[in-house]
């Protein structure tokens, strides 16, 4: 049920903003309908919190917003391509609390790693062909360049990483080149070579666009979770790079998968096709790696074992291309959206 308050809020705020010369794209991309809408399926229910994070354009501006992670304080660490801030740092409640960055025009991964104030972040950037280890101030402490060493790759620019994960249990540095070559290079702590794997190819254990990668150390042997994207899939691998197995996601362009808990989460920037615009929504699976929710998109529904194709619910506006999601403590998701009139993040809080 809509409030005719609320859109009247909604409209109200919209028109002073517009006013005052500010630009309202996070406000303006999602109707006053969706701040009652209730998102999601089964047991992971979320609604809308209006305007989250929403700063003036003129001021902190942000182009694509490409991914987000929480540090051991509990802010909430967001990196965009606009080099006029890469990284914006938010408290729970949407309030700006720093900003720094302005060399990373092609600023897409964003992983966190370390311990306390240890903590590190690692920025994969696909103009600069590299992978830049940062301190949470913007220092930079070590790059990792085009992996010349596994001799797949003739010169750097077809190297353009989208993601990385750490280790935790000895640092090493995974590297997923999802807009290059479609290899995962891995490092040690350090950043000397290791090993690499994939590439494109029509086998198991190569992919077509390995946009993100994670530690899955939900159980006892960890692995790694990377994404097949344009074959809407997860693959999983041993930390030494055997393929394991495939987690299908039939209709869903997922862009990294993000653990909290028992559940994995990822945000999808297209659904059904990758040339089908505004269709993206967030999934959500548990620890048997099956669908349980897909908040903006439809209902998951599995027939002998296997999931139908899932897609957009286009009655449901919030997300144009969601690229990131960060889950708290609480359980509510934040979203970064690629290419979607340079919004600010989405939250959504978890009410079931």
């Amino acid at each position: 049920m809509l409030f005719h308050s609320s859109r009247r809020s909604f409209l109200r705020q919209a028109s002073l903003l517009t006013a005052a010369g500010l630009s309202t794209p996070s406000l303006l991309s999602a109707s006053a309908a969706n701040e009652t809408v209730v998102l999601g399926h089964n047991s992971h229910r979320y609604r809308i919190v209006p305007n989250w994070g929403m700063l003036d354009a003129g001021v902190n501006p942000v182009n694509d917003c490409h991914e987000m992670v929480q540090d051991a304080k509990g802010r909430i660490i967001l990196l965009t391509n606009e080099t006029k801030n890469n990284v914006l740092i938010y408290d729970k409640s949407g309030k700006l609390l720093e900003t720094w960055g302005h060399e990373y025009p092609g600023g897409h991964g964003l992983t966190l790693a370390g311990e306390g104030s240890d903590q590190f972040l690692l920025i994969s950037d696909t103009d600069r062909h590299q992978v830049i280890k940062t301190d949470l101030k913007g220092r930079e402490l070590m790059k990792l360049d085009y992996p010349k060493e596994s001799g797949k790759y003739a010169y750097p620019s077809q190297f353009k990483p989208t993601e990385t994960a750490v280790n935790p249990a000895n640092g090493d540095i995974y590297v997923v080149d999802g807009y290059g070559l479609n290899y995962v290079t891995q490092y040690d702590q350090k950043g000397r070579y290791i090993r690499h794997w994939g590439g494109k190819g029509t086998g198991d254990e190569t992919f077509d666009c390995c946009h993100g990668i994670v530690v899955d150390r939900r159980t006892a042997s960890p692995t790694l979770l990377i994404t097949d994207r344009r074959r809407n899939a997860l693959k999983r691998f041993s930390l030494d790079g055997k393929y394991i197995a495939t987690i299908a996601l039939p209709g869903s362009y997922i862009c990294r998968p993000v653990i909290h808990g028992d559940n994995i989460y990822g945000a999808v920037f297209r659904s059904t096709s990758d040339s089908y615009p505004d269709s993206g929504y967030i999934t959500i699976l548990d620890k048997n790696d099956r669908v349980v929710s897909t908040p903006g998109g439809s209902e998951p529904v599995y027939a002998n074992g296997k999931l139908g194709e899932q897609r957009k619910d286009r009655s449901a506006t919030i997300f144009m291309h969601p690229h990131d999601v960060l889950v708290d403590e609480d359980d509510n998701i934040y979203v970064a959206q690629w290419n979607s009139r340079k919004t600010y993040p989405v939250k959504l809080e978890r009410v079931a």
